[in-house]
Parts: C-alpha cells; structure tokens; sequence
C-alpha cells in the first residue's frame, strides 16, 4: 500500500481523535502540560503547526491517530479545542474488521492493556479522554530522555520498553519512588537481556 501523507490545513477537534492504543503514561501526559504552561501564548499557534498529529482515516471517515497520544491528551486537558493533523493513509472505504486488520499489519495499532495484555480491537477507547495509565509507559519515556536507549522509528517501541520493564520490576517501586525505579530502569536497560528492544545501546563495560 502507498503511504501518502497529506496535510489537512483546516483545525480538527481534538476530541474527534481516535486511539489506536489502549494505554498512555499519564506521568508523561502531565510532564507536556507542564512544558506547554511554559510557552509563551503567542507561541503556541507555531507549536501546533510544528506537531501536526498523523492519522488515518477509518470507517465513517473518522481520524484515527497512530501517533502523539500523549501530546493530544496533554493539549486536550490545557484547554486546546483544535489541531492540524495529517493523513497518512485513507481507509474510509474499509469495514470495520478490515480496518482493524490493515491497521494491525502495518503495525498502526497497539491494543495491549496496562498490564502488557493484547485485548480484542473493540477494547480500545473511542475518545483519547478514556485511555489508561500504564506507569511502565511513563518509566519507558523517562527511561529514552535519560540515555537509557536510543530513539527508534520501531512502532511502539516504548510500549516494548515498559513490557521489558514491566516483567522484571515490581509496581509497587514506581508508586513509592520513581527516581529509584528509574535508576533500576537504566541498569536493566544495559544488560545483555534488553538487546532485542529498539535502540538498545549495549551492556556496560562492567558486564
């Protein structure tokens, strides 16, 4: 199938975006309100127009974001009614059960729970107001910003982070410290172990 992305120059409303995954880091959600405070409010007309959200049109011609959930919510909760988006494939003329198929093969859709589970496609929230909080996503974020791997264009590959993550550190670390958590995180992520994950940057010289 040919890609084409196409930019929309007319706003979208945002809560007229669909998920294509079920969970979020919420930590992470927060973190980008707090960015967008800081920017002055003349600033943030370049700013939407420098972030344009790519989806892809489904059944009905809804738009189904495949990428930047975390900066739709964000905008969404700071107030944002509207944003540019771009249309990376058109897949109005599909039914419902071959959309969610095309969208699985292309690897355009996550439907994993927080706790690392694959759902069924109708799990996945209809509104980016009703996604989950995954912590391990948020550690995952926290985890790439710290050095502890590289950016990757791999699909989801945060998502493969915090299931990394998830199999190997208890939860009740992340609610009682996330500094500690993040520190185990980033030891973890050098170990041999983690070498299959996107951007994995190899062991210490210690192992």
């Amino acid at each position: 199938m040919t890609v084409v992305r196409e930019p929309l120059l007319r706003p979208v409303a945002i809560s007229t975006l669909r998920p294509t995954q079920i969970t979020v880091g919420m930590r992470e959600v927060k973190d980008k309100q707090e960015h967008l405070r800081k920017r002055p409010s003349k600033k943030i007309g370049k700013f939407l127009g420098d972030h344009m959200i790519p989806v892809i049109l489904g059944p009905k011609g809804r738009p189904y974001i495949i990428d930047h959930h975390h900066l739709a919510l964000a905008l969404h909760k700071e107030g944002v009614e509207d944003i540019l988006i771009t249309v990376v494939s058109d897949l109005s003329a599909l039914d419902s059960d071959a959309f969610w198929v095309v969208l699985d093969h292309h690897s355009w859709v996550h439907p994993y729970d927080a706790r690392g589970q694959r759902q069924a496609f109708h799990k996945i929230p209809k509104s980016i107001t009703d996604l989950e909080d995954d912590p391990f996503r948020s550690l995952a974020g926290e985890l790439r910003r710290a050095g502890g791997f590289a950016k990757d264009t791999t699909p989801f590959s945060e998502f493969l982070w915090a299931d990394f993550l998830r199999r190997r550190m208890k939860s009740k670390l992340l609610e009682k410290s996330f500094q500690n958590a993040l520190k185990q995180a980033l030891a973890l992520a050098k170990t041999k172990e983690a070498r299959y994950l996107p951007g994995w940057c190899g062991p210490s010289e210690s192992q």
